[in-house]
């Protein structure tokens, strides 16, 4: 289903494009910490694209996939390990790149006051 061109989305947008009722929502909220949409100034729930993308990522686990709340919920974590380590090794990679590029820079500088 495509999502409408706004940035939040009320409880019952999110349940019509996600197919979970309310309650299964906020029982979710209290099971799942990646489960936490923002609120409005009068504390209705307002759920932000994320917000839908991983609640259609739980359905899929419980439903399709039929894990087990608690599974889940350590299917989540390991998956936020990996990602968290994934990002890590990118940023190192990026650090080594970095350092590279200082190196080249040093050497280009120095190649040009031999050549002035």
């Amino acid at each position: 289903m495509e999502l409408a061109d706004k940035e939040y989305f009320s409880i019952g947008e999110t349940c019509q494009i996600t197919k979970v009722k309310p309650y299964v929502l906020r029982y979710w909220e209290t099971e799942f910490n990646v489960l936490r949409p923002s609120r409005r100034e009068s504390g209705h729930r307002k759920y932000s694209r994320k917000d839908i993308e991983n609640i259609l990522k739980v359905k899929d686990l419980l439903h399709i996939q039929g894990f087990t709340i608690l599974g889940a919920k350590k299917h989540l974590v390991q998956e936020n390990r990996r990602v968290q380590e994934d990002l890590k090794m990118d940023l190192q990679g990026n650090s080594a790149a970095v350092e590279a590029l200082k190196e080249t820079q040093e050497t280009l500088q120095e190649i040009l006051k031999i050549l002035k």
